[in-house]
């Protein structure tokens, strides 16, 4: 769960929660939904700034997970939650490929990743 005095902060328009924004001495530190920061100090408006701009979306992107055992693999993001974070492996859009799940903690872990250059593209040839 996170602190007490972290502040929910959320998208203007919708309110879809966006991340967190918690102090740091006198200023505000912007933090994702996965419990990672996402900027240094600032002050409490550019912090809000930095949420909006990040947004959501990414939620939806193919990430990578290290396991201790085996080849990395490509994943998506099921579920994040102050209570864990669910990820499974990409299915390439297909509706009967078989799918394994992990259970994470929160803050997510280093070993969930954003996909880089020389990642393995997708599982079915696209």
């Amino acid at each position: 769960m996170p602190p007490a005095d972290w502040i929910v902060h959320r998208r203007p328009g919708d309110r879809e929660p966006v991340g967190w924004i918690r102090p740091k001495g006198r200023k505000w530190v912007a933090v994702t939904l996965l419990g990672h920061d996402l900027t240094g100090p600032l002050d409490w408006l550019d912090a809000e700034d930095a949420l909006n701009e990040e947004g959501i979306g990414w939620l939806g992107d193919v990430w990578m997970l290290d396991r201790d055992r085996g080849p990395s693999v490509r994943v998506r993001i099921v579920r994040v939650a102050p209570d864990g974070v669910v990820v499974q492996s990409d299915d390439g859009g297909a509706i009967d490929a078989p799918v394994e799940r992990w259970e994470l903690p929160w803050p997510a872990p280093a070993a969930l990743r954003r996909r880089r250059k020389g990642d393995p593209r997708s599982p079915f040839g696209r």
